[in-house]
């Protein structure tokens, strides 16, 4: 499991492209029928993928990295799928998982596995949070999902937020998770931008073409900064930095969400004037 630590925002000023996309982006993860983690200290995030293609994959890791007997045993995960259908078994109870569909599995279940369905190979996206209460295993279609219509194609960021995860969706301890799809035609994300100092956020980008890019911008404020992010990445945001992204074309975005509070809307404003 690679390891992602805590940079302070001053230090971050000086960091260039190479050194920024070391820290904050996630760049290889669905490898065909591997378990891929990345464990960042930001808010202790594991993030991970599982291409179940010719075999099922349990979600296992050193516990030597995460300190306890099983990986669940004081944490929670939500999972989203992106690929084709798919099968996750916890503790024995098989759940089918289809594109865009979400499984958030509580604390305390011992044995997680991935696996296909059919041809097409299922391409599982996880973010997993600590946890201190046993919440049940619940899955939700994008049609119980929460959305919400925002945006305009005047300001090309129209878009559509399906909330899972959240004080009025599944219950969890501290992991707030969804997707947001962009509208056809409509490029931007989270403009205008905020922050949120009492939670950190990661961005999965996805549903982008193989020469389609999106532009994601970080940083604080009054000093931004960028990273180009292609599909199937993932944007790691620490709680000082703005979280915002323009593509070459509409596509679509999971983000996870851990820290202080699961109020959805807690986000400090930045006015379009203000950035620099």
């Amino acid at each position: 499991m690679e390891n992602r630590y805590v940079s302070h925002p001053n230090d971050v000023k000086s960091f260039d492209t190479n050194r920024l996309r070391e820290e904050f982006l996630i760049e290889s993860l669905f490898q065909t029928d591997e378990l891929v983690t990345v464990y960042s200290h930001v808010d202790r995030y594991i993030v991970g993928s599982a291409v179940p293609a010719s075999k099922e994959i349990k979600l296992e890791v050193n516990l030597k990295d995460i300190g306890t007997d099983f990986f669940l045993e004081r944490r929670e995960i939500g999972i989203i799928n992106i690929g084709a259908p798919g099968k996750v078994t916890a503790d024995g109870q098989e759940y089918e998982v289809a594109a865009k569909e979400c499984l958030y599995i509580g604390l305390g279940t011992k044995e997680v596995t991935f696996s296909g369905s059919g041809n097409e190979p299922a391409k599982f996206y996880f973010v997993s949070t600590p946890a201190h209460h046993q919440y049940p295993t619940v899955k939700s279609t994008q049609e119980d999902a929460t959305p919400s219509h925002l945006g305009d194609i005047k300001t090309s960021n129209e878009r559509t937020i399906y909330k899972y995860i959240h004080q009025g969706g599944i219950k969890s301890c501290q992991l707030v998770m969804g997707i947001t799809e962009l509208a056809p035609g409509n490029m931007w994300n989270t403009m205008p931008c905020h922050t949120h100092n009492r939670r950190s956020e990661v961005y999965l980008y996805f549903n982008l073409d193989e020469n389609a890019t999106v532009f994601h911008f970080m940083g604080e404020p009054q000093n931004t900064k960028h990273l180009v992010v292609r599909d199937g990445q993932v944007a790691i945001s620490p709680s000082w930095s703005i979280h915002s992204g323009v593509g070459t074309s509409n596509y679509t975005f999971c983000w996870a969400m851990a820290g202080e509070n699961q109020t959805f809307d807690d986000m400090d404003a930045v006015a379009m004037k203000d950035l620099k």
